[in-house]
C-alpha cells in the first residue's frame, strides 16, 4: 500500500528508473562570520535510499543539512541536484524537497489534520481532493490517524517527530533531508521512526544526518563520517566495520580499573555494561591481559575513523 501511494503522487508509470535522483555535492566550503570553518572541501553522491550522515556534534553535520536545504549559501563549491546548481537556481531543489529540521515549532491549538492542509496549500497542493489523499494516506504511514484532531503541540517527542516526517512528505519530494530525527526519543519511538523512514526511502533520497550510530546501522546501505567539517568516510558501512575485522579486542572491568587501563592502553571506546565497563581497543594481535577477541561493529568503526582523521592531523 506504502509503495503505491508513493508512486501516484510522483508518476503513475512505475518505471523505478523514473524515480532515480541525484544529488552530487562537489568541493563545498563554508566558513561562518567567527571563522569557524564548517564546511571543509565536502565531496558526496548520493541517490535514491537512505544515507547517514554521521558525527559528533559540531561536526558540521547541520552547515552541511541548512545548505542542502538552501536555508543558507555556501562559499565555494557546487550542490546539484539532478544536474540542476541549487544555488544558482534554489527553487528547483526547493519544489521537491522535504525537510525536518532538528527542532521545530508548531501553532499551539492547531490538530494534526488541520495544520497538515495548511502546510500541503502551502507546498502547492491545491486541490481539496488530492490533498485529502495525501493526508489521510501519510497520517496512517506516520500512525497518527487515530490522533489527527489532537493539537500537534500536546504530542509526545515521538508522535510529533512522526508528524515532522508527515509535513516534510507533503507533495511528494524527491529529497529528503532529516536532521537529528531520533534524538531525545525512547527506544519504541525510535524503532517506530525507522519503520516510518523505512517505508518511504526507495523512491527518493533521504539524508539522515545523526550522531546516534544505531540510526545508521539500522536504516542506512550508504553513509558518511564527518568531522571538523571534513568526511573522514564514504560509503557503505560495512565496508567501514570490514577494516576491523580481527583487530577489535575487550575486556570488562571494574569502575575502580579504569584509570589504570586508559595509562596502559590507547582505548577506542568504554561501554558501560551492567554497571562495568567493557574496555575496546584495537590491535593487529592479541594484547593479552585478559582482552578476548569480538566482533567488530558500527560503532567500533565509527571511533575509529575519528581516531585516525585526529591522528592524521596531529601528524
Amino acid at each position: 500500500m506504502h509503495a503505491v501511494a508513493i508512486k501516484s503522487a510522483s508518476n503513475t508509470d512505475g518505471n523505478k528508473s523514473e524515480f532515480e535522483n541525484q544529488l552530487i555535492i562537489t568541493n563545498l566550503t563554508k566558513t561562518y562570520h567567527n571563522g569557524i570553518k564548517a564546511l571543509d572541501n565536502i565531496n558526496l553522491t548520493i541517490s535514491n535510499g537512505m544515507f547517514g550522515l554521521l558525527g559528533p556534534n559540531g561536526a558540521g553535520k547541520s552547515s552541511l543539512m541548512r545548505s542542502l536545504a538552501t536555508l543558507q549559501t555556501y562559499d565555494s563549491g557546487s550542490i546539484k541536484f539532478n544536474g540542476s546548481d541549487i544555488q544558482a537556481a534554489p527553487n528547483v531543489v526547493r519544489q521537491c524537497l522535504g525537510y525536518l529540521p532538528q527542532e521545530f515549532g508548531v501553532y499551539p491549538k492547531v490538530s494534526a489534520a488541520q495544520l497538515l492542509d495548511y502546510l500541503a496549500i502551502l507546498k502547492g497542493v491545491t486541490d481539496k481532493s488530492t490533498r485529502k489523499k495525501q493526508i489521510d494516506y501519510l497520517l496512517t504511514l506516520t500512525n497518527l490517524t487515530d490522533h489527527k484532531n489532537i493539537a500537534v503541540a500536546n504530542y509526545s517527542g515521538g508522535m510529533k517527530q512522526r508528524f515532522g516526517i508527515a509535513q516534510a512528505l507533503l507533495g511528494a519530494p524527491k529529497i529528503l533531508i532529516i536532521d537529528e530525527p531520533t534524538a531525545g526519543l525512547d527506544p519504541a519511538e525510535r524503532n517506530s521512526l525507522h519503520n516510518v523512514l523505512s517505508d518511504v526511502a526507495e523512491k527518493m533520497i533521504i539524508v539522515l544526518s545523526t550522531h546516534i550510530v544505531e540510526d545508521i546501522s539500522n536504516l542506512c546501505t550508504q553513509m558518511a563520517i564527518l568531522n571538523t567539517g571534513k568526511i573522514c568516510f564514504q560509503g557503505d558501512p560495512q565496508t567501514l566495520v570490514n577494516v576491523l575485522q580481527n583487530r577489535i579486542w575487550t575486556k570488562t572491568i571494574s569502575k575502580s580499573q579504569l584509570t589504570q587501563m586508559q595509562q596502559l592502553y590507547p582505548l577506542l571506546s568504554v561501554r558501560l555494561k551492567g554497571g562495568d565497563y567493557q574496555v575496546r581497543l584495537v590491535a593487529d594481535n592479541n594484547p593479552n591481559h585478559g582482552f578476548i577477541a569480538t566482533t567488530p561493529d558500527l560503532e567500533d568503526a565509527y571511533f575509529y575513523s575519528l581516531n585516525q582523521q585526529q591522528n592524521s592531523i596531529g601528524n
